[in-house]
């Protein structure tokens, strides 16, 4: 697939999610279609099991939930979401058939010896995904900030290309950062 990323209305999902731990169960999974000239196109909302493993199914059924073949590209807040439920970043690629970004932000030696501590019962299946998933390349953006990224379905060139685009400060890409703000909206208003 070629990735048109200097098209005026390349369209990302960008998908991020806020929880409290201690206070529900669930966290709230915000999806945003965000447009690169700057318009936002759609919202699409779910909810994670805080401590579980559902996230990749959650993912893929929100993209599912929108119903549209124009998502040039879907991004994630991170692969480890809603206290270590690990998203299979290949099933999620595999299902919805578009490229995939996957950001973080801080370097981080890994998380397999808290899956171990706190997931006695599944840790296994947890470190097998979370291995699965890849190392993470760091990229600088034209922000002058780095970033971790996983990529799959395109180049490094085509995902630096999209990040720089979407990012206009800072380190966040802005369907990440308008994702967070409003599911982090949703959950202090369920709260």
């Amino acid at each position: 697939m070629r990735l048109h990323v200097h098209k005026r209305a390349f369209r990302t999902l960008g998908i991020s999610e806020s929880f409290v731990k201690g206070l529900s169960d669930k966290s709230i999974l915000a999806g945003v279609v965000f447009r690169s000239d700057g318009i936002i196109d759609g919202f699409t909302f779910s909810r994670a099991t805080v401590g579980g493993m559902d996230a990749t199914e959650k993912i893929i059924e929100m993209y599912r939930a929108l119903k549209r073949d124009d998502i040039n590209v879907l991004m994630l807040n991170g692969c480890v979401i809603s206290w270590y439920n690990v998203i299979d970043l290949e099933m999620v690629h595999k299902e919805t058939s578009i490229p995939l970004i996957c950001a973080t932000y801080e370097e981080s030696p890994g998380l397999e010896k808290y899956f171990r501590e706190l997931f006695p019962s599944d840790y296994e299946r947890r470190i097998e995904v979370y291995r699965r998933n890849g190392p993470r390349t760091p990229v600088k953006l034209h922000t002058g900030h780095e970033i971790y990224i996983r990529f799959l379905g395109m180049s490094l060139d085509e995902a630096k290309g999209i990040l720089n685009k979407l990012t206009l400060h800072g380190a966040i890409p802005e369907p990440l950062r308008v994702a967070r703000l409003l599911a982090r909206g949703i959950m202090r208003m369920l709260c």
